[in-house]
C-alpha cells in the first residue's frame, strides 16, 4: 500500500436503525469537517438519515466491494483527503467495517459505532443478546442457513431479498422443524415498524408482504432436525452414487477416526483429493464453518452428488468443489484456492506416490497429510512414503487401522458383518530441527 494511499482518512459511521441518525459528537465532527473534495459514501436512504447534519462533501452511492477500492484511489486522485463511509447499525457488527479493514490499512480507518439492527430486534422481543445466535443471510446462499437449525434454537437471521420470512419457513420445514416459531421485526426504527409472529404453516399458504427492511427471528421447535448435532453424519443421510448411503463414500465409523486426527482449526485449509461423493469434505465443512475445504473429484457421478450434499448439509460459503484429476489438477489449483496445510487423500487413481510427494512439497511446516488405504498395493506405497519420511526426518507418523462389524439380524439371530478393514496413515510435517528438539524431550 502506497503512502499517498495510506494518507486518506475514512470515517466508518454507523447510522444506528432509526428514519432519523442520531450521531455522536465524534462523529458529528468527522462530517463537519469535510471540504468539498472529500466524499460521503452511502445509499439514498442512508444519505437520507442523516440529513439533518450539514456537510460539504460530495454525495456518491455507494457501488458494489469490487469497485469501491478502485473509487477510493479516484476520489483521492481527485483531492479528497477524507472519504466518510455510512454504514446501516454498528458497522462492525456484520457491516462493511469488515471489508474496510481487510482493505485498508486501521491507522486509516475511524469507527463511529452505533445500535445494530440485532440489538434493537432483541430488545422488542425482551431476549439477551447473548442468549441468541445471529446468523446474516444478508448476500448469502440460502442453504447455508441449514446448519443452525437444530431444535431448541432462537436464532436472528439478517437478511436480503433472497431470504424473506417464506423461505425462511420452507427451510424450517425441509429441515423437519415445522414447528418452529418466526418472528419478523419490520422497519426497526421508522413509524412503520411492525412485530408479527407466524407458524411455519402460516407463512407458506399465505401471501404476506414485508417491509424489505427487516429482522427475522427463529424459534426452533424441540423436532428432531433432519440436520446432525453431532459428528458422525449417518451414511444414509448422504447422497451417493448408489444409492443413500451405499456408494464411494467413507464410512462413518471411518469418517469420524479421520475428524479426529485431521484436528480442523479455524483458519485452515483442507484439500479433500478424491472427495468422492464428499463424506469427508462435507462433514469437515459442516463442523468448521470458520475453514476453508477444498473438494477435489474427476468421477461425474461423484461429483453430482458431491454438489448434491454439499448444497443438503448447506456448507456451500466454506467448501469449493473443483472438478479435476490429481495429480494434474494440481499445477493449477494454488491459483484457484488458497494453500493447504492440511490434506486427506481418499483415493488416487494408481497416482498415490507421485501425489502424496506432491503434496507433502507443498505442505507448510506443522502441516498434516491424512491417507486412507484399503487394498495391500495402497498400503504398501504408503508404507514406502512412511519411510522416505523417516529418513528425510521431517515428520511425526501415526497409523491405525479401523475395523467395523454391524450388527444385523438373520433368521431370528444376531450377527456383526464386518468391513474391509482400513488403514489411516497420518503425517505432520516438522522441520529436522523440530524432531531433533522432540527427541531430546523425549529422551
Amino acid at each position: 500500500m502506497t503512502e499517498q494511499k495510506e494518507s486518506l482518512k475514512i470515517h466508518v459511521i454507523g447510522l444506528g436503525v432509526n428514519a432519523k441518525a442520531s450521531l455522536d459528537e465524534s462523529a458529528q465532527s468527522a462530517l463537519a469537517n469535510l471540504s468539498e473534495q472529500d466524499v460521503v459514501l452511502g445509499s439514498p436512504r442512508q444519505h437520507d438519515t442523516i440529513s439533518t447534519y450539514s456537510h460539504v462533501g460530495k454525495v456518491c452511492d455507494l457501488p458494489k466491494l469490487k469497485q469501491l477500492e478502485k473509487d477510493f484511489e479516484t476520489w483521492q486522485q481527485q483531492g479528497a483527503k477524507q472519504v466518510v463511509v455510512l454504514a446501516s447499525g454498528d458497522p462492525l457488527y456484520y457491516g462493511i467495517g469488515a471489508w474496510l479493514i481487510r482493505t485498508f490499512s486501521k491507522t486509516q480507518l475511524n469507527f463511529y459505532p452505533n445500535v445494530s439492527s440485532i440489538q434493537v430486534a432483541c430488545h422488542r422481543l425482551g431476549l439477551s443478546l447473548q442468549d441468541v445466535q445471529v446468523v446474516s443471510l444478508h448476500g448469502r446462499p440460502l442453504v447455508s442457513l441449514r446448519r443452525c437449525l437444530k431444535a431448541n434454537q432462537t436464532l436472528v437471521l439478517l437478511t436480503d431479498q433472497h431470504s424473506q420470512p417464506q423461505h425462511i419457513a420452507q427451510e424450517c420445514i425441509k429441515a423437519g422443524l415445522s414447528g418452529s416459531e418466526i418472528i419478523v421485526c419490520e422497519a426497526l426504527g421508522y413509524e412503520q415498524e411492525q412485530v408479527r409472529s407466524f407458524t411455519t404453516d402460516e407463512l407458506i399458504n399465505n401471501e404476506f408482504v414485508f417491509d424489505p427492511l427487516n429482522v427475522i427471528l427463529v424459534k426452533t421447535s424441540q423436532q428432531v432436525s433432519f440436520y446432525p448435532t453431532a459428528p458422525g453424519i449417518p451414511d444414509a443421510d448422504f447422497v451417493t452414487d448408489k444409492g443413500d448411503g451405499k456408494g464411494m463414500i467413507t464410512k462413518r465409523e471411518v469418517r469420524l477416526a479421520i475428524l479426529s486426527y485431521m484436528n480442523v482449526d479455524d483458519g485452515d485449509t483442507v484439500w479433500d483429493i478424491g472427495a468422492g461423493c464428499g463424506g469427508v469434505s462435507v462433514e469437515l465443512a459442516y463442523w468448521h464453518p470458520r475453514s476453508r475445504v477444498v473438494a477435489i473429484e474427476h468421477h461425474s457421478e461423484r461429483l453430482a452428488c458431491l454438489t448434491a450434499n454439499q448444497e443438503r448439509f448447506g456448507v456451500v460459503q466454506n467448501l469449493s468443489i473443483v472438478a479435476g484429476r490429481a495429480p494434474d489438477v494440481l499445477v493449477d489449483l494454488p491459483s484457484q484456492v488458497d494453500t493447504p496445510n492440511k490434506v486427506f487423500i481418499g483415493g488416487s487413481d494408481g497416482e498415490l506416490s507421485d501425489l502424496m510427494a506432491q503434496v507433502w512439497a507443498r505442505l507448510p511446516v506443522g502441516g498434516s497429510l491424512m491417507v486412507s488405504a484399503v487394498t495391500e498395493d495402497t498400503k504398501f506405497q504408503v508404507i514406502q512414503f512412511a519411510q522416505i519420511r523417516e529418513a528425510a526426518n521431517d515428520a511425526d507418523e501415526q497409523s491405525l487401522q479401523v475395523s467395523v462389524a454391524k450388527g444385523e439380524r438373520l433368521a431370528g439371530q444376531r450377527l456383526y458383518r464386518p468391513s474391509l478393514p482400513v488403514t489411516l496413515f497420518h503425517f505432520k510435517k516438522n522441520s529436522e530441527k523440530d524432531l531433533i528438539e522432540m527427541n531430546k524431550d523425549t529422551a
